[in-house]
This record gives C-alpha cells, structure tokens and sequence, in this order.
C-alpha cells in the first residue's frame, strides 16, 4: 500500500521568506514540496519558473513535487527537471491526443525525472488518461479549477480516484485543492495516497500539529476503508 505523504503547496507560503518557510514547513513534517508553476495562458495566473524552483531546490530537503499548469510542459521539460523536479506533472488537457501525453511522459524520463504525473482538472473525465496511465507514476487529481489558492473543495472528484484504483492503478494518487481537516478523510477513502495542502498547513497555527493530525486522519480512514 502506497505511503500517505503531505505535500504542502508552497504558494500559500510567505514568498519574502521562502527559504526559511521551506526550511519551517520541512522541520513541521512535510514529506514532499508542491510547487505550483501558471503560465498565465492555461491558467489565468501568473507564479514561479525554473530559477525560481532551482532556487527551492538548492535549501529543500524534500522532494519537489511540480505541477506545471502550463500550456506546452514539452517546451520546459528539460527546465523543470535541471532545476531540480523530483516529482513532474503535466495537465491532459494541454495534449490532443494519448500520443501527444506519450511524448511529454517519455521527455520527462529522458531528461531523468525520478517520478511523471498527469493532472486532472475537476471537469476532465478519467477516459482523457487511461490510454497511458500504465506509464505514469502519479495521478494529480484536481479538486479545485486549477489558478487560484484558497478554493472550496469539490467533493465530485472522488470518484475519478476510486475509478483509478477499481482499474489496478496502485501508483500514487493526488488530490490538490480544499484540502484540510474536514476533507482529507474522504480523500484517503476513495484511495488518495499523496495530499496537497497550502493555507490548510502554512496558516494553521501548529502547522507540526496540523501535518500530523492530516496524516492520522487519512490512515484512519484508509484503514476503515479496507476494514
């Protein structure tokens, strides 16, 4: 069974003082770094790129988790990874066909991306990634529109993970938005493995606290769940 991690998302953190959120969110428990890369074209909304992950990756102790939300991953697979990618995932909406997705996977890997992830938007059905999901590592499932932090969790995307899992998908499986207390367990039971949180970990007021109560949380509800 695959490891429950926390990925807090590090656009929820204080950018003047990025480092050293890096280095408190790490020491807080953090198993993975979500690194949020909008090109301003697929997404109405502007963030980082490969300087500034590089940048990340220099202090981080923990793996990078990027989701590149931008509308040609092909053009910057070479970027994200020199810049230090652990974790790379691409949207299947920027891909017309599963042989296009094939050809960012396979530029992924050569270029030596430890782990390649497809994302999901709330309105894409799971048919657009089941062509190539043998190739994948990851499956990002959005539960918010991709852009914007602080959004409300949609609880309708669940079943695009327990779809995955009732297939054989046993790859790790990720849900990014609205994640906190009162969603998490939902997630975990539907076979969520990997749990992307922003405000939910960098504005609680114990964020060690907050990280471990998620974790507890999701391996409850995993447990009730094979029960």
């Amino acid at each position: 069974m695959n490891e429950l991690l926390i990925s807090p998302s590090l656009l929820s953190c204080d950018f003047a003082r990025l480092a050293s959120e890096v280095e408190r969110v790490e020491a807080a428990g953090a198993d993975w770094l979500h690194v949020d890369v909008m090109d301003g074209h697929f997404v109405p909304n502007l963030t980082i790129g490969p300087p500034v992950v590089e940048a990340i990756a220099k202090v981080a102790r923990r793996p990078l988790d990027v989701h590149l939300m931008i509308t040609d991953p092909l053009r910057y697979a070479r970027h994200y990874a020199k810049a230090g990618a652990h974790v790379l995932t691409f949207h299947a909406e920027v891909c017309a066909t599963p042989s296009a997705a094939r050809d960012v996977i396979r530029a992924f890997r050569a270029e030596g991306v430890a782990k390649v992830g497809v994302s999901l938007n709330p309105d894409t059905p799971l048919e657009r990634m089941l062509d190539y999901a043998d190739e994948l590592d990851l499956v990002l499932v959005m539960s918010v529109f991709p852009g914007f932090g602080g959004q409300k969790f949609m609880p309708e995307v669940l079943p695009k993970v327990r779809g995955l899992r009732e297939r054989g998908f046993e790859r790790d499986i990720e849900m990014d938005g609205g994640i906190n207390a009162a969603t998490i367990a939902a997630c975990a039971e539907a076979g969520t493995n990997v749990f992307v949180a922003g405000s939910a970990v960098f504005g609680a007021p114990d964020m060690a606290a907050t990280i471990r109560s998620f974790k507890s949380e999701a391996a409850r509800a995993r447990a009730a769940a094979h029960a």
